[in-house]
């Protein structure tokens, strides 16, 4: 059967030369390689897609043409089950073969001069035929009418692009695990999108966040156009910013993790072992060699925080310790310490 050229273009069987023009621009504003840079090879082929529907369904021949004999008949392939092309093409124009232009000029036709991303970022220039005629209308439209609808529908006019709605921002609570390892998030959100019929509806979509270890507080993930819609706006950015959980034994401090240990007077004299469990599941024991006196601080290296830009290398991890002296002594008790202390 082939592609359903309706369905692509998000339009009736009935639809006007018009519904099929806001439905394009609405689908490629969306689906712009150069706005989708996260997800560019898909974006491209759903770019082509809808470039290559509004070709077809907006020209009365290759409209007519495929809707008599489907995808197939219009580009001369031979549909299931027959044995030719010329076959399946009887009862129209046989020699008709269809090639679709290129899904960039179309862009530049429709949008002309206000074009809202440019081509220059695809490495190519639009099509001379479409530019500004001076008089203030674009080639490819031929008249002041077509102008105005264009900016009314948000291209804008000659030189201006269409306001882009502010970006929707949301907090993503992080666990330090997550932020040490690294980890993948799924999200379901609802957002609402604008329809060719100029009607706002709800849809819901599943977006992957892949957090990258060592990412800190503040982080923001930009996904483009992932807002909400809006007649005459181009669709807002849904920006994600990362927070952290508290954590039951570890506070980060940049790109190290600080520990609080109680230790007892007697482990603070004459040393002690810390066994502690790391963010990403490890025993770690730590000898306490040295006295602790008030304020001392244990580093042990490269047992931090990953550093996101930096691959490889972690920050330091710092035991800081709270020296539990004992409520009261027995004279006996008290006689030893000044024995083995002096006085």
């Amino acid at each position: 059967m082939g592609v359903d050229y309706y369905n692509i273009l998000k339009v009736n069987r009935n639809a006007t030369d018009e519904d099929l023009k806001k439905s394009y621009r609405r689908l490629a504003m969306r689906w712009h390689p150069d706005k989708n840079p996260s997800n560019k090879k898909e974006a491209e082929a759903k770019f082509k897609q809808i470039s290559e529907a509004y070709e077809v369904l907006s020209d009365a021949q290759k409209r007519a043409i495929y809707d008599q004999l489907g995808e197939e008949g219009l580009k001369g392939m031979p549909p299931p089950g027959s044995q030719s092309a010329t076959s399946s093409a009887s009862s129209g124009p046989s020699n008709f073969r269809f090639n679709p232009r290129d899904a960039k000029d179309i862009f530049a036709e429709i949008f002309g001069n206000s074009s809202p991303f440019g081509f220059e970022s695809m490495n190519r220039t639009k099509s001379t035929r479409y530019q500004t005629n001076g008089s203030g209308t674009f080639g490819g439209f031929g008249t002041t009418e077509s102008t105005s609808r264009s900016y009314a529908e948000g291209a804008g006019p000659s030189g201006t692009q269409p306001r882009k709605a502010p970006a929707v921002e949301n907090f993503l609570a992080c666990r330090l695990e997550e932020l040490y390892s690294g980890s993948k998030r799924k999200l379901k959100i609802s957002r609402s999108v604008l329809q060719s019929n100029g009607q706002l509806v709800p849809e819901t979509e599943i977006l992957t966040i892949d957090i990258k270890p060592g990412w800190k507080k503040g982080t923001k993930i930009t996904f483009p156009g992932k807002g909400n819609e809006q007649v005459n706006q181009l669709p807002a950015d849904l920006v994600f910013i990362i927070d952290e959980k508290p954590h039951d034994v570890y506070k980060r401090e940049g790109n190290d993790l600080i520990v609080h240990q109680n230790i007892s007077l007697v482990d603070a004299l004459a040393g002690t072992t810390i066994n502690l469990k790391t963010l990403d599941g490890r025993d770690l024991s730590i000898n306490v060699n040295e006295v602790v006196i008030p304020g001392y601080e244990l580093v042990v290296a490269k047992e931090g925080m990953p550093l996101a830009k930096e691959p490889g290398k972690k920050g330091n991890l710092i035991v800081k310790f709270n020296v539990k002296f004992p409520s009261r002594l027995t004279p006996d008790q008290r006689a030893d310490i000044r024995r083995i202390l002096g006085s």
